[in-house]
């Protein structure tokens, strides 16, 4: 069973990989408008200046790329990781998307930014259970 919910965990993870990945190029190559819903508006009230706007888009997705990336390095992690190594690595960006998530949602509520932040702390629970240490360690 525990070998489910960390397969599910995993694909969740490739699945981000791939949406981030693609939105992050789509912010950089400016073929994307940013989503006001998805800044905490502090940064959105900064960006009124249509150049700046691009800009701060081309350096959101170049970080949004980074952070698939990242994404990737989790999924990998949790489907392949039989050493404590990846389960912490997993964990880590799993609490720091947390983290993430909350700052963004400082503000304003988003239904994604809400379900990311559930998907986010359902991974938490399933790498904090005892069964999913045990298939690492």
């Amino acid at each position: 069973m525990m070998k489910w919910v960390l397969t599910a965990c995993g694909m969740f993870y490739e699945l981000l990989c791939v949406f981030s990945l693609v939105t992050g190029y789509k912010y950089w190559k400016g073929m994307l408008e940013l989503n006001p819903l998805e800044l905490p508006d502090s940064v959105d009230q900064k960006l009124s200046d249509p150049k700046e706007r691009k800009a701060f888009a081309e350096k959101m997705g170049k970080v949004t790329m980074i952070v698939g990336v990242a994404q990737g390095i989790a999924a990998l992690c949790i489907l392949k990781g039989s050493t404590p190594l990846p389960y912490f690595i997993a964990l880590g960006f799993t609490i720091f998307s947390i983290c993430s998530v909350a700052y963004k949602l400082k503000g304003k509520i988003s239904t994604f930014a809400v379900l990311k932040a559930i998907a986010y702390t359902a991974i938490l629970i399933a790498l904090l259970l005892p069964g999913a240490r045990a298939v690492f360690f």
